[in-house]
């Protein structure tokens, strides 16, 4: 039987992506585990591997396709005894049939599904067992970062039934499993559910005002301008999220301001000495030490200080976290957006080493090459835009996050000292708090950890 394949979703938020290349072509031999394609999404270009053994029979969408909805049919694979010919001739009306397969789940769909499950094609596929997307040499298939969370968890993944594309174990897989437990789901499934009668049907809702849309938008935006004295630059996949995210979090997230200015003058010193003190690597320094690099530290350490900040929204609770993973925005080139990389467990790490992975996230997310892993959760969050010369701002939380740390510029001022005048180096940093989360003495708490820790750096190498 051919094996439909379809458009993976990639990380726990995506709805739609660009298939960028093919990796294999017409009439390729295929094994479980080859990549085959390039996917990317608003965040990065990702590598998708094939989970069944066969022949590339015909690809329905061609590299080069943007906005590509997850679960469509991009191709179809031939299994071994099949002709190649014959499937790839009878798959030209595959992806109506992929739409409306995809159709029955959504009605199906319970109301406490998640975004993380992306609705399962009914028509099955052959070579592998659906119910837990195992290949028959046992290999389980699932996203990156349900793997990541079923370590984390302690859960097997071979117990665990996946909901995604062709039976992946998906985050939401893993969040509902319990360690230890085989295949809570399948046992459930095995229960009849009882008939029940049909309730009577609700009132309909009054209508809600309707948002104007993008066309009404642009051509009230075009209205003001002469044409011809404008350029009209349609946005990418990343900056409309950015533009969704941003929005929802100005309208639903109540946030507080708290702002301090950090005496950096020792701070400044020690990293000098640091820095030149640095062992040789290859005929370079082993490191270089920014600014930033303490920022992240301090503000890591902060959160292990006041740990009942290091919390995030959940809806009808916190997460409360153990490890500082703190966040990095980081700009794309050309203005197209930014990326969040995440220094994991940032509090037990060496200067010299949130260094060093600071400065490889940064290339990488520039170049569009992050993991989802590797800017997906987090503790919180830092945005630095001393580098531009900008005294004190404020950023915006980007939930689940309930914090973000905004940084200034460094820069001498003149201040007062034991009731003297002097002049010292002040950075000013301001805290954004969500206010369900934490209340104004808790945000204090934290920013003043933060402020005791980022003046007195020696503090950050014991």
């Amino acid at each position: 039987m051919s094996v439909e394949i379809l458009m993976p979703a990639l990380s726990p938020t995506m709805e739609k992506g660009n298939l960028a290349k093919w990796l294999k072509k017409e009439g390729d031999k295929v094994a479980p585990g080859d990549v085959i394609a390039e996917i990317e999404t608003d965040k990065a270009t990702m590598e998708v591997e094939a989970i069944d053994e066969g022949t590339l029979a015909k690809i329905l969408v061609p590299e080069g396709t943007a906005d590509v909805p997850v679960n469509q049919l991009i191709a179809v694979l031939a299994t071994e005894g099949e002709d190649v010919k014959a499937v790839a001739a009878g798959s030209g009306a595959a992806p109506a049939k992929a739409e409306a397969a995809a159709e029955v789940p959504k009605a199906a769909e319970p109301a406490t599904a998640t975004p993380d499950v992306a609705p399962a094609p009914v028509a099955a596929s052959g070579g592998y067992d659906h119910g837990n997307g195992k290949t028959p040499g046992g290999r389980v298939f699932a996203s990156p970062l349900a793997r990541r969370l079923a370590k984390e968890k302690g859960v097997e993944l071979a117990d665990v039934k996946g909901s995604g594309p062709h039976g992946r174990v998906v985050a939401a897989d893993i969040a509902g499993a319990t360690p230890g437990a085989a295949k809570p789901a399948a046992a459930a499934a095995a229960v009849p559910a009882p008939a029940a009668r049909a309730p009577a049907p609700a009132p309909a809702p009054a209508p809600a005002a309707a948002a104007p849309s993008n066309a009404a938008v642009l051509e009230l935006a075009k209205a003001y301008y002469e044409p011809g004295t404008y350029e009209e630059i349609p946005l990418d996949g990343m900056r409309r999220v950015i533009a969704q995210r941003m929005t929802e979090a100005r309208q639903t997230v109540p946030t507080f301001y708290l702002t301090v200015d950090c005496d950096v003058d020792a701070l400044l010193k020690l990293r000098e000495e640091l820095n030149k003190s640095a062992p040789e690597k290859d005929g370079k320094p082993g490191y270089k030490l920014s600014v930033n690099d303490f920022v992240i530290k301090a503000y890591a350490l902060a959160f292990q200080q006041v740990p009942d900040a290091n919390m995030v929204w959940g809806g009808d609770r916190y997460l409360k976290l153990k490890h500082s993973d703190i966040g990095v925005a980081v700009a794309i080139d050309g203005g197209k957006g930014l990326l969040t990389p995440i220094i994991r467990k940032a509090e037990t790490k060496t200067l010299s080493a949130i260094s060093n992975e600071t400065r490889d996230l940064a290339i990488r997310a520039r170049n569009k090459k992050l993991a989802p892993n590797e800017y997906q959760g987090g503790s919180s969050a830092i945005s630095n835009l001393g580098m531009f010369g900008i005294k004190d701002f404020t950023a915006i939380i980007n939930p689940p996050h309930a914090t973000i740390l905004a940084v200034g510029a460094s820069e001498q001022r003149a201040v007062v000292k034991k009731g003297e005048l002097a002049v010292a180096t002040v950075m000013t940093v301001t805290i954004s708090c969500d206010h369900r989360v934490m209340d104004g003495a808790m945000g204090a708490q934290l920013i003043g950890a933060f402020k005791r820790i980022i003046e007195k750096p020696m503090s950050m190498l014991v």
